[in-house]
């Protein structure tokens, strides 16, 4: 329900395009892994990946499963709540490796959180969380990278920009654009599997953000990211 929600409501927000590096059927229990820069892109992966003929459980901050009708739905479908910065963030973990071994695909975002940018412009993925690559060794699940731009011109900025945002979109309907890169096993040691992993999701998004026309952060200069912030 939430993949198709998501590719009903994301057309009207945005012009979504999708290219992907996947050329094999994947295996059961596969983890997708995306960057996080926007609260719409949830949505536009989702929605990418569905037109990929997968449909994942997500990996999301616990809050959302306090939203009335949104946590039921939530509940019912399998998706895992993390309870971020607590003692029981680690549950989250187990429930993820439960749903592999039952042959779900989990979807979950490495950072661990957005960015504190105010600007619009689509920016790398920050440092990764180590939880990714523990999940990966203990299920010795693949890892797909996941990359996307474009989400950031829907809803980003302050929360008065947020709302702003989100309601032009429909009237702007900005370009977003998902790249799912070919799939790899990280390696045994979480450091070293950490870091591969955000490598091979920042190669995701330099396309993605390619396609979208835009320059990434990572592509200006430190004075100019400044001077936008200031001036948002």
């Amino acid at each position: 329900m939430l993949s198709r929600a998501a590719a009903a409501l994301t057309p009207l927000f945005g012009r979504l395009t999708v290219t992907s590096e996947l050329r094999l059927r994947l295996p059961a229990g596969t983890i997708f892994v995306a960057n996080h820069d926007s609260l719409a892109d949830p949505a536009v992966v989702l929605a990418a990946l569905r037109g990929l003929g997968v449909e994942p459980v997500v990996m999301a901050t616990a809050g959302l499963w306090r939203v009335p009708l949104l946590g039921r739905t939530l509940a019912r479908e399998g998706h895992i709540p993390v309870r971020r910065r607590s003692a029981h963030a680690a549950l989250a973990l187990d429930a993820a490796a439960e749903a592999l071994a039952g042959g779900r695909h989990v979807l979950l975002y490495g950072e661990g959180g957005l960015p504190d940018r105010l600007d619009a412009a689509p920016g790398p993925p920050q440092a990764f969380r180590t939880g990714l690559a523990r999940l990966a060794h203990a299920s010795g699940a693949l890892v797909v990278p996941v990359g996307h731009a474009g989400a950031r011109r829907i809803s980003s900025g302050s929360t008065p920009k947020q709302l702003a945002g989100a309601l032009t979109a429909p009237l702007r309907r900005p370009r977003c654009h998902v790249h799912v890169g070919a799939p790899l096993r990280l390696p045994r040691e979480v450091g070293t599997g950490t870091a591969a992993a955000r490598h091979a999701v920042a190669a995701a998004w330099r396309t993605a953000v390619r396609a979208v026309g835009e320059r990434g952060v990572d592509e200006r200069g430190v004075g100019e990211r400044r001077a936008e912030q200031r001036a948002a």
